[in-house]
């Protein structure tokens, strides 16, 4: 039985890299490398915990017009990565390791519209986005496993039809 990620690897071709691919050249330690995440998104879910942003409550707010507090943390967040960008362009700050980053142009696509449309449309649905999907079943909201599977079926048929949509 031929899998999808085999057929992939076969037919990708250096036109098919990811538009957000890792420009990173030094090698790292998987073990390093997953540890370090581990905890930073055990941080992420924390504070998303804690800021109540994985709030079925605070979601359902936002979607109706109900309360500023999520589009604050949005704001906040958009804010952060604007000054943050511009102060990796302006000062050439360079990664960990050393290296320079590379910010990479991107060109407009209706289809990321669309998505974005199906993505707001999903999270107002369930109440929840891919980001807190995990902390929101942490904190015992096991209901959000649904959504979970859900999301993981919807980019497994993504996968299958990427090909034939246009991009």
């Amino acid at each position: 039985m031929k899998l999808i990620t085999d057929e992939f690897a076969e037919s990708k071709t250096d036109a098919d890299e990811c538009a957000a691919g890792n420009d990173q050249v030094a090698p790292e330690s998987a073990v390093g490398s997953n540890i370090k995440y581990l905890l930073a998104g055990m941080l992420f879910g924390v504070i998303a915990l804690k800021s109540e942003i994985i709030s079925w409550y605070r979601i359902q707010e936002m979607f109706r017009l109900h309360s500023f507090h999520m589009y604050g943390v949005i704001g906040t967040a958009v804010v952060t990565g604007v000054i943050a960008v511009w102060l990796i362009k302006r000062f050439n700050i360079k990664t960990i390791q050393g290296e320079e980053v590379v910010i990479h142009q991107k060109k407009f696509n209706w289809g990321q519209v669309i998505g974005g449309l199906i993505f707001g449309l999903g999270w107002a649905i369930t109440g929840a986005c891919p980001g807190p999907l995990f902390a929101q079943i942490g904190s015992g909201v096991l209901v959000v496993t649904v959504t979970l599977l859900s999301a993981i079926a919807g980019t497994y048929v993504y996968g299958v039809f990427q090909r034939k949509l246009p991009h």
